[in-house]
């Protein structure tokens, strides 16, 4: 299945912006947008993105019969599809528990994942990502970052490289479309992502 992407000149959050149209969206469904002015991160961390130069987005998952103790493989569909796309650059990312995506020692994604839960089963889980596209001037309060710009030197169209996104993680929600596919999908995760101890 391919994804339906709509994109926004600014928006509030992307999270926010496709739960407002929850009921017109369907599975795949993304928000993008150029500018976030209340783009979250994990917890109570904001997310910065310079305005049109990376890709902030939120992509709609609905699930079939996923069991909520299987939540596990939301994280692992949108990490190992980001993953994948990173890697077809050229790029060896690496996923640090729970769901940021790194090179080396700086991070170039995050992931931030809302599951809605009903009768023990994940209804449907709203998933914001951003990912450092072509910013290259970073503020000072931001520690690690790192563009796919600053990795390999190119600068990248963000329509085309969503499009791209978008098809690897429809590839790996696929993949985890049956009860033997969820389980392969979180075994894979499981040995690829990276738990520091604190």
């Amino acid at each position: 299945m391919e994804s339906s992407i709509i994109w926004l000149e600014s928006t509030d959050s992307t999270n926010k912006e496709l739960r407002r149209r929850l009921d017109q969206s369907g599975d795949l469904t993304i928000i993008a947008a150029r500018m976030q002015s209340a783009g979250r991160g994990q917890g109570e961390h904001t997310w910065h993105s310079a305005p049109g130069q990376n890709l902030t987005f939120s992509i709609l998952l609905r699930h079939r019969l996923l069991k909520a103790s299987d939540a596990l493989a939301v994280t692992s569909i949108m990490a190992l599809g980001i993953r994948d796309y990173l890697r077809s650059k050229g790029i060896e990312p690496w996923i640090k528990w729970p769901n940021d995506i790194w090179v080396g020692e700086k991070k170039i994604c995050g992931i931030l994942v809302e599951n809605t839960i009903h009768d023990g089963t994940i209804e449907f889980s709203i998933v914001g990502v951003g990912l450092d596209l072509n910013q290259t001037d970073w503020p000072p309060e931001l520690p690690n970052p790192v563009s796919l710009k600053e990795l390999t030197g190119q600068e990248y169209d963000t329509h085309e490289e969503l499009d791209k996104l978008a098809e690897a993680i429809a590839r790996r929600s696929s993949q985890a479309s049956s009860p033997e596919g969820t389980a392969g999908i979180i075994e894979e995760f499981n040995k690829v992502v990276v738990r520091l101890e604190r």
